[in-house]
């Protein structure tokens, strides 16, 4: 049983990787310098997607990390 959620907190941590990897950063480094300087604006499509994801990944990997605590 520890085996099984080992293995699938490493996969899950991957996917989160990846998955925050994946969205696109409004907040780098140029906007500091007079780059883009866009208000608040809503997420649509794929990046509304990707952000729900990762919630409910990071979600998923903390109770993973919980469960594996409680097993062993």
């Amino acid at each position: 049983m520890n085996q099984i959620i080992q293995i699938s907190q490493i996969v899950v941590s991957i996917l989160l990787i990846i998955a925050v990897l994946m969205q696109s950063s409004g907040a780098g480094l140029g906007s500091a310098f007079g780059g883009e300087s866009s208000g608040y604006r809503t997420k649509r499509g794929a990046e509304k997607t990707i952000f729900t994801a990762t919630i409910i990944l990071a979600v998923l990997f903390l109770g993973l990390s919980l469960a594996n605590l409680f097993v062993s």
